[in-house]
C-alpha cells in the first residue's frame, strides 16, 4: 500500500478522466501547473482531507483572514458568486489535490497573488461512498 506523504497533491483518477473529457489535452495554463504535482491514486484510496472533484471546502484568506465556503465544481456547475468555483479557473485549479491544512495560492487577473489556507473539508464525495457522479 502507498502512503501518502502530508505535502503531496493528489487527484482521483475519476477527477483525471473528467478533467480529460473537459479538456481534451488542452489545459489552462493553472491547471497544467497544478497537474505537474498531483500523483493520480484510485477513486477509493483517496484521503478523506484532500479536494476532489465536487468538495466542499472553507477557506481563510491568508491576508484579510475572511472565510468563505467554496465547492469545487465543472465549468458548467460554476457560480462563483455562490461559492461554486471550476477547476478550470486559477482559484479551482489551486485547491484541487490540496489537502486541509495546506495553503492554495493563485495569481488574480490584476496580476496579485492570492493565498488561503484550507481550514475545513466538509464533504468530499469520495468520503461518502460516491465514487462515481
Amino acid at each position: 500500500m502507498h502512503r501518502y506523504l502530508a505535502g503531496e497533491r493528489l487527484l482521483t483518477e475519476i477527477d483525471f478522466a473528467r478533467l480529460n473529457k473537459l479538456c481534451g489535452t488542452r489545459f489552462p495554463p493553472e491547471l497544467t501547473d497544478a497537474l505537474e504535482s498531483l500523483d493520480l491514486v484510485p477513486s477509493r484510496e483517496i484521503p478523506s482531507d484532500v479536494v476532489t472533484m465536487y468538495s466542499q471546502v472553507i477557506v481563510e484568506d491568508l491576508e484579510s483572514r475572511k472565510r468563505q465556503k467554496l465547492t469545487l465544481c465543472s465549468p458548467a456547475d460554476a457560480e462563483p458568486h455562490l461559492g461554486f468555483i471550476s477547476v478550470l479557473s486559477p482559484v479551482g485549479a489551486s485547491l484541487l489535490g490540496q489537502r486541509v491544512g495546506a495553503i492554495a495560492r493563485w495569481r488574480a487577473p490584476s496580476g496579485d497573488v492570492c493565498s488561503v489556507e484550507i481550514v475545513t473539508l466538509l464533504f468530499q464525495p469520495e468520503a461518502s461512498g460516491d465514487f462515481t457522479t
